[in-house]
């Protein structure tokens, strides 16, 4: 049975409290992050916008992917619109997020891309089942979540 849960994004988000480097643990693989490795995203706050720089390893080389998203300046709803292809934009929905501003899961309206992120590129495994297990009560198809590898040399 599939659950009909709509997506909303969270009420009370502060965007200065979410600026900054995430890890990506786990997603909706798309096209442009298959066999990707070490992904983070960081936000950086610009006049008008943030700056948005997506990082990950691919094949043994650094990829990165700058992109662009807007906001409403006025709003403490967790909704952006970010673009790394003009003129497409695409929703970035803040679903689920820690009071501490320590990990979030993003989506759109249509559930068709997903990250689970957080500040640390390791998460402790229960909270991790307790985000999955929060997905398939909202509806997410749990067989499509990857967890994403993270390698880094000390």
């Amino acid at each position: 049975m599939v659950n009909a849960q709509k997506i909303m994004p969270v009420d009370n988000f502060e965007l200065d409290r979410y600026l900054g480097l995430w890890y990506e643990i786990a997603r909706y693989t798309l096209w442009f992050e298959r066999d990707m490795e070490n992904v983070t995203a960081e936000y950086i706050k610009e006049k008008d916008y943030l700056r948005v720089i997506n990082k990950g390893v691919k094949g043994g080389k650094e990829k990165t992917a700058k992109g662009k998203a807007t906001y409403d300046k006025n709003s403490t709803i967790g909704k952006l619109r970010v673009s790394f292809f003009w003129p497409f934009k695409s929703d970035y929905l803040v679903i689920k997020l820690d009071d501490n501003y320590q990990w979030a899961i993003v989506s759109d309206y249509k559930k068709s891309s997903l990250w689970i992120l957080s500040r640390s590129y390791n998460m402790e495994k229960e909270l991790y089942n307790s985000l999955i297990e929060w997905l398939k009560l909202m509806g997410f198809d749990e067989t499509k979540i990857e967890k994403t590898i993270h390698k880094y040399k000390s």
